[in-house]
């Protein structure tokens, strides 16, 4: 049950519809839209009716920074069926609709990623908001696991060859300082998303590329300036600027959960967002994956290169989700918009995901009290899990 073509009802004991939690209610779900939430007793009694027996039932998980999945890293392989790949793995964790994250590498590489992608939109995968280019124009001292070779400023003609990605969603990451004046605004006119990361930038600097256009900073905490008492850096400027959206790693790993506390009262209320920063290993059978050539190994659910930096993480949306209310302290309700109201709006999609509202596709996702996933639907479409 749950054709694209056919209208049903899912009836749950609770539901999150993006604002609030309402309980014995059902969706009504036509042509992969949802149309209606009423109380169950109102539900068409002609409609074929899917019963949620327990659990929670809320709108898809969006992820703004996926780098993998199913055991395929976006780097090593940029094509269509890996990203077909990467979202039936994330599914299983909640994600419904996700932006493929390219990280530092060749125009080449990130050429034949872009056609994937808009080639995978052509065909109609539903979930590939567009393409996430973190890199590589960052700074060395912050690379992280960005490979050394592989991050450099802007050459000529960059600018412009992003420009030009017109008919596809693009967010880029890249580290303000250094971008030459007028650089982040041509991209932002060109309506790409640029985000602040891996950066040692200045909070002059910081507010220098918010009047250009700057829109976020990408994994607040990690891989960037700090916050001190004279020199507020990006930690400083993304907490401070109102402005700017911040996505943040819930995974035990990346960020204390006294920090994720801190950026939560910090920004304004809509402003954080949970990111997975996902690698290969996320849905996958094996434990370790090669990044630029470099064996990467999950241990104790943290990624580590020879060196010992962490790359990337191992986790999905909902372990996000899981960390924050287990870990951190955050309502469970403010948890799922930072997975899915707020993710949608940021990446302008706002109107169409991120609720259970009359006229959003119909992305939902059914979890329980232990954030188990039990079914999802990407735009009326149903896939079932045993949970985990």
């Amino acid at each position: 049950m749950g054709d694209s073509d056919t209208a049903f009802a899912i009836s749950a004991p609770s539901i999150f519809d993006g604002e609030r939690f309402v309980h014995d209610h059902c969706v009504i779900v036509r042509q992969q839209a949802v149309t209606q939430l009423l109380p169950a007793g109102d539900c068409p009694p002609e409609l074929p009716v899917v019963s949620l027996a327990g659990g929670t039932l809320a709108p898809g998980f969006v992820d703004l920074q996926v780098n993998g999945g199913g055991d395929l890293l976006f780097n090593n392989a940029p094509t269509v069926a890996t990203l077909q790949r990467m979202l039936a793995a994330h599914r299983g964790r909640g994600t419904t609709s996700l932006l493929p994250t390219l990280l530092s590498d060749t125009r080449e590489q990130q050429q034949l990623a872009v056609a994937a992608v808009r080639n995978a939109r052509a065909d109609g995968m539903a979930g590939i908001l567009g393409i996430h280019l973190e890199g590589p124009f960052f700074a060395p001292e912050r690379r992280g696991a960005h490979h050394a070779d592989m991050v450099r400023p802007p050459r000529d003609g960059d600018i412009d060859w992003l420009c030009s990605l017109q008919d596809v969603p693009v967010t880029v990451t890249l580290a303000p300082e250094h971008m030459a004046p007028g650089h982040i605004r041509r991209l932002s006119d060109s309506h790409i998303r640029v985000c602040a990361g891996h950066s040692n930038a200045t909070y002059p600097q910081i507010e220098r590329a918010v009047a250009e256009g700057l829109q976020g900073v990408t994994h607040l905490f990690n891989a960037m300036s700090p916050l001190t008492a004279r020199a507020p850096g990006l930690v400083g400027a993304a907490l401070a600027e109102d402005a700017l959206w911040a996505g943040i790693i819930a995974d035990g790993h990346h960020v204390h959960p006294a920090g994720i506390r801190l950026a939560w009262r910090s920004k304004p209320a809509g402003r954080l967002v949970l990111v997975s920063d996902a690698m290969a290993t996320v849905g996958g059978s094996r434990g370790s994956f090669r990044l630029y050539g470099e064996e990467i190994r999950e241990a104790g659910g943290r990624l580590e290169n020879a060196d010992g930096k962490l790359a990337g993480s191992a986790i999905g949306m909902m372990d996000a989700v899981a960390f924050c209310v287990d870990g951190a302290g955050l309502p469970l309700g403010e948890c799922l918009r930072m997975a899915s109201l707020y993710p949608a709006a940021l990446a302008g999609r706002g109107d169409q995901l991120g609720r259970i509202a009359p006229g959003y596709r119909a992305d939902l996702v059914h979890f329980d009290a232990s954030f188990a996933v039990h079914n999802t639907w990407l735009a009326g479409q149903r896939e079932q899990y045993r949970g985990r």
